[in-house]
């Protein structure tokens, strides 16, 4: 990755984007993080990103809400537009969400949201932001190793990221005339505030997929981010239409 590349993060304001952001930075990336209307959280992000001498910005965007993409397309130029730029170099698509529940207890809503946000937004912000990628550009979409091993109550969850890395594949075949990679990363249990920060916060629920682990604990943020900045790096510029998972081993 050259210094003064631009990557965009979805969900970049916390958790797994917040150290995606962060790892990207350190290589030398400007960074644009999205969130979805924490903007006191995004902008403390940003601040941490820039007391290490890299540059970073926030935009707001919820990629449930598709009839806003055209706006925050426009709103993404003017960004680039600050830093003499008019190209990302790499777009993560981080954002999701997880409800979960046994199959009789999930509804209609429930299902609509996760589908609506980790699938269809997914696509349909690729779809929105190809023009302004680079050719020779990257994407990157954060999937679940719950795509490989399964967990009762799930169900929803685990199809959503399954069709992602389905999504990843084919638009690898398509966008691979104009040099785009187009991979999948899937973390394992990873200690975040997602889920309601169980694996962060509930220590017998980490110490029982500790014991699970090839490698013997749960993921860290770290983890994640730099192994997304890795498959971003020109080190993996011969890797596309791929699923990396980084567990640890977790549920083999």
């Amino acid at each position: 990755m050259g210094s003064g590349e631009i990557a965009l993060i979805t969900g970049g304001n916390r958790g797994l984007g917040r150290a995606t952001a962060q790892a990207l930075a350190r290589r030398g990336l400007r960074v644009i993080v999205t969130h979805r209307g924490d903007a006191r959280e995004a902008a403390e992000m940003v601040e941490s990103v820039q007391e290490t001498g890299a540059t970073a910005a926030a935009l707001p965007l919820d990629i449930s809400d598709v009839a806003s993409f055209p706006a925050f397309v426009s709103h993404l130029a003017a960004q680039l537009e600050r830093w003499d730029a008019t190209r990302l170099d790499v777009l993560v698509n981080n954002a999701g969400i997880g409800l979960f529940g046994p199959l009789e207890a999930v509804t209609v809503d429930d299902y609509d949201a996760v589908m609506d946000t980790n699938v269809r937004g997914t696509f349909f912000l690729i779809q929105a932001l190809a023009p302004v990628l680079t050719d020779g550009g990257r994407i990157i979409n954060v999937s679940s190793s719950l795509s490989r091993h399964t967990s009762a109550g799930t169900s929803v969850y685990s199809a959503s990221k399954a069709a992602i890395e389905v999504l990843s594949r084919t638009l690898a075949v398509e966008l691979g005339p104009r040099r785009i990679r187009v991979n999948a990363i899937a973390p394992g249990p990873t200690a975040t505030d997602f889920n309601g920060g169980a694996m962060r916060d509930d220590a017998r629920l980490r110490e029982s997929l500790s014991a699970q682990t090839a490698l013997g604990r749960v993921g860290e943020p770290r983890d994640i981010g730099d192994a997304i900045a890795a498959l971003a790096s020109e080190d993996l510029r011969w890797v596309t239409a791929q699923r990396l998972e980084v567990s640890g081993g977790a549920l083999l």
